[in-house]
């Protein structure tokens, strides 16, 4: 991904009727469409269906064939349910006419009422931190291929700064804890509908990788195949994408070869605005 341009037209798909639409895909290093994105875009479908008046407050969708990146990929909007506070929306995603996702999106109209949340953790602030990439500098003389792969694989559109070290270069086992910042890199004026899709794009990244905190030991030795099986997301009040967001992620469980977490997303001034949870395949090669 060159540019935040370059992302929020990948987002913005091509509409083939009133509830079908049409997306180009992200060209990953490892070969398969990218949850993120097919994550974002199905919202962008959903999000033409509905009336402007709605936020999203939750989707919830199942990964259910790896995407091929060379084919593009046709989405199917179910308008379910028109109420008069809530709306309801089903997408699902085709290519050459097979299922590979599907997603149920819930929307809302603004409404008063109880209003609390939990504290963001006391962590490091962003100004004093390495991104990813700087911290994987020294690979680049170390192990020149290992780096370009990871160059390879990295949303250049955002900045990406872990407390701690990147899971990615870890290599001892630590509890299944991690905190990461990350904005995006250029400053965007955007309505909800475009931050909710933004947001739902970034919060594939690192979820998973923290169900592997546990076993770094093991996994630094053998190859692993990772796939999102599920995301579930929540928009609890409005951000900015463009300005430090803190995704607080935690990973209760991983067993038969599946690791789940759930992320709390919060801005600079500690407001919570967005939860997440994923379950994926952490499958050894045999």
């Amino acid at each position: 991904m060159i540019n935040l341009n370059s992302l929020i037209d990948l987002l913005q798909l091509e509409q083939k009727s009133s509830h079908q639409f049409v997306g180009q895909n992200y060209k990953t290093a490892w070969g398969r469409v990218f949850g993120g994105q097919v994550l974002g875009q199905s919202l962008h479908a959903a999000y033409q269906t509905v009336p402007k008046d709605r936020k999203a407050h939750s989707m919830h969708g199942y990964f259910i064939l790896g995407g091929d990146i060379n084919i593009p990929i046709e989405y199917h909007v179910d308008a379910i349910r028109d109420g008069r506070s809530f709306t309801t929306r089903r997408v699902v995603a085709y290519q050459e006419g097979k299922a590979i996702f599907n997603m149920s999106a819930s929307f809302h109209l603004d409404e008063a009422g109880a209003d609390h949340q939990i504290t963001m953790p006391n962590v490091l602030t962003p100004e004093i931190l390495l991104s990813d990439i700087q911290q994987a500098e020294p690979l680049r003389e170390k192990d020149p291929e290992r780096f370009g792969r990871l160059m390879m694989a990295h949303p250049q559109v955002f900045e990406f700064r872990p407390v701690g070290k990147a899971i990615y270069l870890e290599t001892e086992n630590k509890p299944p804890f991690s905190h990461i910042w990350f904005k995006t890199k250029e400053k965007i004026k955007a309505d909800t509908a475009l931050q909710h899709q933004l947001l739902a794009f970034a919060s594939d990244y690192g979820l998973l990788l923290s169900a592997t905190l546990p076993h770094r030991k093991e996994f630094e030795h053998q190859k692993i195949y990772y796939a999102s099986l599920d995301h579930a997301l929540w928009f609890h009040r409005d951000f900015e994408i463009d300005d430090w967001l803190l995704y607080a992620i935690e990973s209760p469980s991983a067993s038969n070869a599946r690791g789940y977490a759930r992320g709390s997303i919060f801005d600079r001034s500690g407001k919570m605005v967005a939860s997440v949870a994923q379950e994926g395949l952490m499958r050894k090669f045999k």
